[in-house]
């Protein structure tokens, strides 16, 4: 029996660059499993779209598709807006949508990554403070996952790390910047915990503009697509039991 696709939702921008990013995260899935079937679709702004993508997968007799959030939270787009776009699906796919990325290991050791390509190495992590720079959101679940994995990393080394949002949220990046300052930390590197550049993330940039360092968005970082794939496996799992595979 065929592996179901993998059907990648991104939210889509204007901002050419996350479109670009997105394409670039999945090329790099295709890459870590050869043979595996991954398409990509688009809430709003870029295409295809994700009902787009489904009538043609109909099309062309597919029938199983697990779908993955492209999103670190489960905030509204992954409870509300992906569930009703996929129930408008052709009746005869079978659909299973993953969970959202986060939260996971991989993905702190993914913000690491960027930050030791930013110039900052191991040795730094205890003189270090690290603001934890978020998108933002105005759902309370979304939120207090953000705080938790500042927590967790904090407990890796690092001499404080704070959780900051661009949008809905408080507090900004360039306050919890200085927070770090008072804190007495011997330097602030900001961490954007976001996928793909856009509109929020170059707030996050500007926020950043006092920092010691900055790091890249997360991208198609190899750990964030090993993310995707182990998401996808977690979902195909139930659906090829229930058809008896």
């Amino acid at each position: 029996m065929r592996r179901p696709v993998l059907l990648v939702v991104a939210h889509g921008s204007r901002d050419p660059r996350h479109a670009a990013t997105v394409h670039d995260l999945v090329r790099r899935v295709r890459a870590q499993r050869p043979g595996l079937r991954v398409e990509t679709g688009f809430l709003d702004f870029n295409v295809p779209s994700v009902g787009a993508v489904l009538e043609s997968l109909d099309a062309e007799g597919v029938r199983d598709v697990v779908a993955l959030p492209l999103l670190l939270t489960r905030a509204f787009h992954a409870k509300a807006d992906i569930p009703a776009v996929l129930s408008e699906a052709p009746p005869r796919l079978r659909i299973r949508q993953a969970d959202v990325l986060g939260p996971s290991p991989l993905l702190l050791a993914a913000l690491e990554r960027r930050l030791y390509e930013a110039g900052l190495t191991p040795a730094d992590k205890s003189s270090t403070g690290v603001v934890l720079a978020s998108a933002g959101s105005s759902d309370p679940e979304a939120i207090a996952v953000i705080a938790d994995v500042a927590r967790e990393w904090r407990h890796t080394g690092w001499c404080a790390v704070r959780p900051a949002f661009a949008s809905a949220s408080l507090p900004r990046t360039e306050d919890a910047v200085r927070e770090l300052r008072d804190l007495g930390c011997a330097r602030v590197a900001v961490a954007p915990y976001v996928l793909a550049p856009g509109r929020l993330p170059d707030r996050i940039v500007r926020g950043a503009s006092e920092a010691d360092v900055l790091a890249d968005v997360l991208g198609p970082a190899p750990e964030v697509a090993q993310v995707l794939l182990d998401r996808y496996d977690a979902a195909r799992t139930p659906l090829l039991t229930a058809l008896g595979a």
